[in-house]
């Protein structure tokens, strides 16, 4: 049976994020709010969660998961960014954006792409994130909550805590989420590549 936290969206309570990361840190599987939808999120680098959100999610050996991240210093750690790439980061982040970046030696090889040793990394304008990546100090991995057989993300807390209550540790009520994803961009080769247009507003990368 999972936690159910109702969790203030503009001025999260420190209380309960404490708790949250807490629970993930203990190895939990849970649900939270970002600025587009809801995401499955757990520890970086937790294999046993890991496993868990495959099964739940049904995914392949080859989707590439996304580092939710405070910031782009954060973000470097973990991916390879030159000048020009950091420059147009920079200007979308915190935003709706997913940006694919081959991933450095701190990715943990379950997460990567196999064969590119890719990561999507992201910089989330969610105050619940936020303040959830804050008390964690590390960033966490995630994935958007589409169900197998669905294509858009489940967006009423509620429904998700009844689906999926016993699949999960904790589940984040941040309010009615959005139900459109990020905006995909590769960015591994010389041009930037748009690999899904989302929320975010992709002209500046064409």
């Amino acid at each position: 049976m999972s936690q159910f936290f109702q969790i203030h969206p503009e001025n999260p309570q420190q209380r309960l994020i404490k708790q949250a990361a807490e629970i993930i840190r203990g190895g939990g599987l849970a649900v939270i709010p970002t600025d587009c939808a809801y995401a499955l999120a757990c520890r970086l680098g937790d294999k046993n969660a890991t496993e868990r959100l495959h099964r739940l999610r049904q995914l392949g050996p080859k989707h590439n998961f996304t580092l939710l991240c405070r910031d782009l210093s954060e973000l470097s750690l973990f991916a390879k960014v030159d000048n020009s790439q950091y420059r147009l980061l920079k200007a979308h982040t915190p935003g709706a954006f997913t940006f694919i970046l081959p991933g450095t030696r701190e990715v943990p090889r379950l997460l990567m792409h196999p064969k590119k040793r890719t990561i999507g990394i992201r910089v989330p304008a969610n105050a619940i994130a936020m303040a959830l990546l804050e008390e964690m100090n590390e960033p966490l991995m995630t994935t958007s909550l589409i169900m197998p057989g669905e294509i858009m993300p489940l967006s009423d807390p509620y429904d998700i805590r009844q689906m999926l209550e016993h699949q999960l540790d904790l589940v984040v009520d941040g309010g009615y989420c959005g139900i459109e994803a990020t905006t995909v961009i590769d960015m591994t080769e010389d041009a930037p590549e748009l690999l899904r247009q989302g929320v975010g507003d992709a002209s500046a990368f064409l």
